[in-house]
């Protein structure tokens, strides 16, 4: 879908933001059910000291905040990477109705990488997932930044 593209485009940049401040590049959006954009976010667990301030979880608190209600409802969140189990989590809770990722994470991604908490049988809420909208530009971004840490390891916070 052409809108998946436009929001994905969003959430790059909210990626590139990370990047900046030598955070891992991934950046999240979510939009509600008017398309209207509720909240976005980027990685600064480093900056902040905060392992849970990921981009899907700064996200989701934003536009919680926007609507003043935890229950997002009828939203969809647009990460650049696959979320983690922490993130799924908070997304399975807040009751996102779907999620579009565009990297895969074959080492912590709990959309169907690793793990597959979307639809877990035993969770009491299960989200749609769409993968792929705009993956290459995000791998691309994710992979640069590595190959630049690997050669200096400081964060520019």
């Amino acid at each position: 879908m052409d809108q998946d593209r436009v929001f994905m485009a969003m959430a790059l940049a909210e990626a590139e933001k990370a990047m900046q401040i030598g955070e891992v590049p991934i950046g999240a959006v979510v939009v509600g059910p008017d398309q209207q954009l509720l909240g976005t976010g980027y990685n600064q667990s480093i900056c902040l000291n905060d392992p849970s301030a990921h981009a899907e979880m700064l996200a989701i608190r934003a536009a919680a905040a926007q609507l003043g209600n935890y229950r997002l409802r009828d939203c969809t969140l647009y990460v650049t990477l696959e979320p983690c189990a922490m993130c799924m989590g908070a997304i399975l809770h807040s009751r996102i109705q779907r999620v579009v990722f565009a990297a895969a994470d074959p080492k912590t991604g709990a959309c169907g990488s690793v793990l597959s908490l979307q639809s877990e049988p035993r969770l009491n809420h299960h989200c749609s997932v769409t993968q792929g909208v705009l993956a290459e530009r995000a791998a691309s971004l994710i992979k640069g930044f590595f190959k630049a840490r690997r050669q200096v390891k400081k964060c520019r916070c």
